[in-house]
């Protein structure tokens, strides 16, 4: 028999579970995630949300109690989306001291001071048309839309909130939030930008979550084009030099190339919102026992911390320590 010479040789390095531990490049842990958390208004603990198998509408009481579950699975960072009873179309349930968001950050950091508090700081939820900006014969007003978004970023930091997560894409969103904060003595609440959010199909189940659906056209005069990678860098470069602290990219598995690009550009932290139609596909497929969910998740979700995003927001924060014990079992 001729012998082989073969120098190099990979599988060395898989040959058992500790090795390859040993070198495993890319680690998820619970610090880097970031878990979102629907409060409504309304007196009933919980409402299922139909397209999202596992997750809820809360009221403020429950969520006080979920967050309890999340921290015992050391997820210590949340993300609130408020859902309210009244809406109109100048979103001012959204900036009310009094609005579910409000209310909800100051139970929150009554019983969990120590947790860190990011509220989605958008005005679809508020707008009785679901759009994200101040709407005049269906053209959505981009700086008018920023009076609003600077109220709102006042009204949840004086309430408790630790950072702003301004998600409408509207141009000059972070500057008008940043110079708004400083100006009423909030110089230390962060803001992650969503600098680039794609017009993505991802987002429907969502919209049931948030009750947010626009009632009439679409998003894409204000969010991306799924075609586009060099204005992802440009808006991301932008929010950058208006003062946000972070980035992020929205969604995150269908746009791994922007998360890896972005990385590469810009000098602050990269999060990526691993979305609703993201998980429920999973879940509808494991439901019907096409995939195993642990572990399918856990690919997933580590595709996206490999791409290069250093925070991870996703509804499957919720279970991460199951999926890891999953992947080492």
């Amino acid at each position: 028999m001729q012998s082989i010479n073969i120098k190099s040789r990979p599988r060395r390095l898989r040959k058992n579970e500790i090795v390859r531990n040993l070198v495993q490049e890319t680690i998820l842990s619970p610090a880097q995630f970031i878990a979102p958390v629907f409060i409504h208004e309304g007196k009933e603990p919980e409402i299922k949300i139909n397209s999202m198998p596992g997750i809820f509408q809360f009221s403020i009481d429950r969520a006080l109690k979920h967050i309890e579950e999340l921290k015992n699975n050391r997820i210590n960072s949340i993300l609130i989306f408020g859902i309210p009873n009244e809406k109109d179309n100048e979103a001012s349930s959204a900036w009310d001291e009094n609005g579910i968001i409000q209310k909800a950050n100051k139970k929150i950091k009554e019983h969990f001071p120590d947790i860190l508090l990011v509220n989605d700081t958008c005005l679809c939820e508020y707008m009785a048309h679901g759009h994200c900006g101040i709407v005049l014969e269906k053209d959505i007003l981009n700086d008018p839309t920023l009076d609003i978004l600077q109220k709102t970023a006042v009204s949840q930091a004086a309430s408790g909130a630790d950072i702003i997560a301004p998600s409408g894409m509207m141009d000059g969103m972070v500057s008008a939030i940043r110079s708004a904060l400083d100006q009423n003595g909030f110089q230390d609440t962060a803001i992650i930008s969503y600098a680039v959010k794609y017009a993505s199909s991802f987002y429907g189940p969502f919209r049931e979550a948030a009750e947010s659906t626009p009632q009439f056209g679409d998003r894409k005069s204000y969010q991306m084009n799924p075609g586009n990678k060099k204005e992802a860098i440009r808006e991301a470069l932008t929010d950058e030099k208006e003062g946000a602290d972070i980035i992020m990219i929205k969604p995150a598995m269908p746009y791994l190339d922007i998360i890896l690009a972005v990385k590469d550009k810009v000098n602050l932290p990269v999060a990526a919102y691993n979305v609703s139609g993201e998980y429920s596909m999973i879940k509808a497929a494991s439901q019907n026992g096409w995939l195993d969910e642990n572990k399918a998740a856990y690919e997933m979700l580590t595709s996206i911390k490999r791409a290069g995003a250093d925070i991870i927001i996703s509804y499957f924060a919720k279970d991460l320590l199951k999926l890891l014990k999953s992947f080492e079992d």
